[in-house]
């Protein structure tokens, strides 16, 4: 009974969602006609108000935009076309300022979420205390796991953009987040330090694999699952340089049947592979969480960046396009070339003929039906990661495990190559380069790039980070820029409202 109450949440835009306050993000209520007092009375209430985070991620500043893109615009995946629109400008230049709208659009939908999340777990006691049947209070159990998963990934993202990379030797004396952690009430408008802010994102994920049962994870979830919470604990993990951590728990996930690699060398339907289909319908057995959109609430447009086909319906007119070195890295057997990239012309007046990102197309059902081009469902957990996390963490280990990175890294790499091809061996003199590369590979336009340079430093390139070369037709500005690893701006500003805010004792990054 209780998997079907799960199941039948409608994810939609709910009455009961916050709105971010003239002062500061940290300061926001839920938008109701009924009094905060009197609300989320009742399971229904609480039923409709979890539905009402969940669609706080379809905004185009978290998965549905700018937390997936700019990441990897900003760094060296892709080049701005001569002619482009000028969209995610800031950041392919690293013009990123305390007042740029991205930064702020980001800062407070990740704080709206938190916000939304506090409420609900500061009133879901009163619900409890009204509600009488077993199933129900055992699914309220099982909502509040929920929103301590989201809760905690929030601020997983907010520390991911606003804080330096975790150093166990030094995280305790550096700048975190400010911690919400509560709804009503006021709290001192502070930075924690980086130590305690990841370490309330693992409390917050500790309650969550408490409540939640593993028996309800499966694959192409709309909503957060035990998988989905074990999926974030392996990230963190990786991010806090925890690697016995991180390998436990991308194990359990790799080890879950409700899980499995979709084969790029398997046809499923329609000439379609299982990992084609992946992209062109949003379904698979390796999404381990997926923002479900509809074609009446599909948010923002992800692939129009790179593809801008409705402009005329006749040529594409992208924005940016993939970075050559990034082309160069898939070899002939890789089938995920096919499924990222298509050779076309684009409709400018220069003609530039290039192999366009068409990940991000469209799901086949919004076009075919309503002529929704470029909204694909943001997949932000998926198995894939899992093995090169525990790839990763076996090689940077204090007794590193090359073997066994190297078993993870063909298993992955199997399912994605031509039958026969794909086996990798890493070593201790190339590890580090190998790893880099296949996460390009498979992760491509995820919104990884600018973390795994920042938190590699000079384990990577010798700390070099990235240097663009201009490339056919590419935007004269911004083709040559250079940044290495250790550059202020892969740090993101705090938004200059939340410094200046009345009783702000926020500090700003360094360099800002």
């Amino acid at each position: 009974m209780m998997k079907s109450l799960i199941q039948n949440i409608k994810i939609g835009i709910v009455a009961v969602v916050a709105l971010v306050s003239a002062t500061s993000c940290l300061e926001k209520y839920p938008e109701s006609a009924i009094p905060e007092g009197e609300a989320m009375q009742t399971f229904e209430d609480a039923e409709q108000f979890v539905t009402g985070i969940y669609s706080l991620f379809k905004s185009g500043a978290l998965y549905n935009g700018y937390i997936t893109l700019l990441p990897d615009i900003q760094t060296d995946m892709v080049y701005a076309v001569d002619g482009y629109s000028n969209q995610y400008g800031s950041f392919w230049l690293w013009q990123i300022r305390s007042t740029t709208s991205e930064v702020e659009s980001v800062y407070a939908g990740l704080n709206s979420v938190i916000s939304n999340c506090n409420f609900f777990l500061e009133k879901v006691g009163v619900v409890k205390a009204n509600t009488t049947d077993d199933t129900k209070l055992t699914s309220l159990d099982f909502y509040t796991g929920e929103v301590y998963t989201l809760r905690a990934l929030a601020y997983s993202e907010l520390i991911k953009f606003y804080c330096k990379a975790y150093d166990p030797a030094t995280a305790k004396e550096e700048l975190g987040v400010v911690l919400r952690k509560r709804y009503s009430g006021s709290e001192e408008a502070v930075r924690a330090s980086l130590y305690d802010s990841y370490q309330f994102v693992l409390e917050d994920l500790a309650k969550a694999e408490e409540l939640l049962d593993s028996d309800y994870d499966g694959y192409s979830s709309d909503y957060a699952t035990k998988a989905m919470a074990e999926a974030l604990h392996a990230r963190v993990a990786l991010y806090m340089q925890d690697w016995e951590k991180a390998i436990e728990y991308s194990t359990r996930l790799i080890e879950n049947k409700a899980f499995a690699l979709s084969s790029a060398n398997t046809t499923y339907i329609d000439g379609q592979s299982y990992f084609q289909y992946m992209w062109n319908y949003d379904l698979a057995t390796e999404i381990i969480w997926r923002v479900r959109l509809t074609p009446q609430s599909p948010g923002a447009r992800i692939g129009s960046a790179f593809l801008n086909f409705t402009n005329d319906y006749v040529y594409y007119y992208p924005d940016y396009v993939p970075a050559q070195w990034v082309l160069n890295l898939y070899v002939q057997n890789d089938n995920r070339y096919n499924a990222y990239f298509y050779e076309m012309q684009t409709g400018y007046a220069h003609k530039l003929v290039w192999p366009l990102l068409v990940k991000y197309h469209g799901n086949g059902d919004f076009i075919n039906s309503y002529q929704l081009y470029h909204v694909s469902m943001p997949k932000p957990f998926r198995l894939a990661e899992q093995y090169l996390i525990r790839a990763e963490a076996y090689c940077r280990k204090e007794n590193p495990n090359y073997a066994a990175a190297s078993q993870d890294l063909t298993k992955l790499r199997e399912s994605r190559f031509r039958s026969g091809s794909g086996a990798m061996s890493v070593s201790e003199a190339n590890f580090m380069q190998h790893i880099a590369e296949e996460r390009v590979r498979e992760l491509y336009m995820e919104g990884f790039r600018l973390q795994d340079l920042k938190r590699w430093g000079k384990l990577y390139n010798n700390g070099r980070g990235f240097e663009r070369t201009p490339q056919t037709n590419s935007l004269i500005e911004g083709s040559t820029i250079k940044r290495a690893a250790d550059d202020y701006m892969y740090v993101w500003p705090i938004p200059r409202h939340e410094i200046e805010a009345p009783g702000s004792k926020i500090q700003q990054n360094e360099g800002y």
